[in-house]
């Protein structure tokens, strides 16, 4: 289960870039943002994955952010 629905890059979130799910990329949308947990353990460094899905290529990598100021917001349900 992916938690994260938006993460917000930059030093001033007034001046970040936001991606969120669901965002539109061209043809394609961001369907998945997550931690790399791996690459934290591995580097000490932290990092967020960001997927797409095209509508004929199907799910794919498309992003990675590294040891950048970052503000993220989690899915929640009440």
């Amino acid at each position: 289960m992916n938690l994260i629905r938006k993460i917000v890059i930059g030093q001033n979130p007034k001046d970040a870039m936001a991606y969120y799910i669901g965002m539109r990329v061209g043809d394609n949308k961001i369907v998945v943002i997550e931690f790399n947990e791996r690459g934290y353990y591995k580097t000490g460094e932290r990092s967020y994955n960001i997927f797409i899905e095209h509508p004929k290529d199907g799910t794919m990598f498309w992003k990675e952010v590294v040891n950048m100021p970052c503000i993220v917001e989690y899915d929640l349900n009440f």
